[in-house]
């Protein structure tokens, strides 16, 4: 039976069971798409990646990315775990920063100390989120017609659209229906005050993604980016900030995000949880 190097890391969290857990098989090229799929469906996890031989000859290697339920052209979370992987691994960068190849392209993914962080896709969607589909987010959220601030397409893969209500005291009090978010990946993002909130970071963010295997997502990539191309591109941010996720969960995922110029660097702490070895 054919043996794979595996690793479970943990995400947005420089200490295990904090972050966003994510399992990564190495050499994968042998697997059939079913194999990928049967095995991101066992491991019951929000991600499952698989890393194999890149075909552009730019890429340091290719990721294919699963839910329990499908394959995604590109994740956050995935992106930045399966980096520390291949690099765990052995991996050899052929220039400064890493090139990543998944289905959405090219992913750029630079070290930052002993943290990883990829440049934000473009957004595939943006502009606002239409009025009925708003009011059905708003219901299934419990939530008032006032305590919507603003609303945002932030689609770069993953079919996100964000909310923004007033403080962190809301975001994390939301008690969503899931049974009327079935279809939907909603991100949830308000201002913290860290006197008041005593809390390290400039915003608090909830994603839900009902109907995809786990109903919350303890910390996004995918999500924090698209917000942050919003939140910069409307001043709504400094040009630094840190976001804290997962707190609902009992997580304490950290996500920082950064803006260079016409560039914005999404990233984070990954830490190693189970290292060994994948009989398929």
């Amino acid at each position: 039976m054919p043996t794979f190097a595996f690793k479970q890391l943990d995400v947005f969290s420089s200490v295990a069971l904090k972050g966003n857990p994510l399992a990564v098989v190495l050499g994968a090229d042998s697997l059939t798409d079913q194999q990928m799929a049967d095995f991101a469906n066992w491991t019951n996890l929000s991600e499952t990646t698989f890393l194999l031989t890149p075909r552009d000859p730019r890429a340091d290697y290719r990721v294919r990315i699963f839910t329990t339920l499908k394959e995604l052209p590109f994740a956050g979370h995935p992106t930045l775990g399966s980096c520390h992987a291949w690099l765990q691994a052995g991996g050899t960068p052929k220039g400064e920063e890493i090139i990543q190849e998944c289905e959405i392209g090219l992913v750029r993914v630079r070290r930052q100390g002993d943290e990883l962080a990829f440049i934000a896709p473009p957004l595939l969607r943006s502009g606002p989120v239409e009025a009925p589909l708003l009011e059905r987010v708003r219901l299934a959220l419990g939530l008032s017609p006032q305590a919507i601030v603003r609303s945002q397409w932030v689609d770069n893969g993953a079919g996100w659209l964000a909310l923004m209500l007033e403080d962190r005291e809301q975001v994390l009090a939301l008690q969503p229906d899931y049974s009327q978010l079935l279809g939907l990946a909603v991100g949830v993002i308000a201002p913290c005050d860290p006197v008041r909130d005593d809390v390290d970071a400039q915003f608090e963010v909830r994603a839900f993604v009902a109907g995809d295997g786990a109903q919350e997502d303890p910390a996004t990539g995918s999500l924090n980016a698209g917000v942050a191309q919003w939140l910069l591109g409307e001043g709504l941010a400094p040009q630094r900030y840190v976001v804290s996720q997962g707190t609902a969960l009992g997580r304490a995922g950290r996500i920082r995000v950064e803006r260079q110029g016409d560039e914005i660097w999404v990233g984070g702490a990954v830490a190693l949880c189970i290292d060994g070895q994948l009989q398929l």
